[in-house]
């Protein structure tokens, strides 16, 4: 076997991902392996585009819109073009996780109120009732 192809095995380990995930990628036209009988072996072609999706995934990006990226590859080299298409989709995505932290600090704050205030409800609630 060449050095420029990988088992799928290979590509587990490497990646850590799963069989199931390769097989996914696949059934979604991200990656084209080659068959050998029953054995996928996967070019470096694959194995670049498999660190694109999964870069993408952990970003957020959507696997539409990692498809779009990898077609752009595909259909044209222009290097700039491609970049300029990454750059809007991830200025949106920073802007999506930026507004999502926001409303999640608020929660987290809102949730500390609340739990301040069962605490001192609780601790009023434990000390002995004062003589009458």
């Amino acid at each position: 076997m060449s050095e420029s192809f990988k088992t799928i095995r290979q590509m587990c380990a490497e990646f850590g991902v799963t069989p199931r995930t390769l097989r996914f990628y696949e059934s979604k036209e991200l990656l084209f392996p080659q068959r050998d009988g029953q054995h996928r072996l996967f070019s470096r072609r694959d194995q670049a585009r498999l660190k694109l999706i999964l870069r993408g995934k952990r970003f957020g990006f959507s696997l539409e819109e990692i498809r779009q990226l990898l077609d752009m590859y595909d259909r044209d080299d222009s290097e700039l073009k491609q970049l300029r298409k990454t750059y809007d989709i991830a200025c949106q995505r920073l802007a999506d996780m930026e507004r999502q932290r926001d409303e999640l600090n608020e929660a987290i704050t809102e949730l500390k109120q609340d739990l301040a205030w069962g605490e001192a409800v609780l601790r009023n609630a434990d000390r002995p009732k004062a003589a009458e």
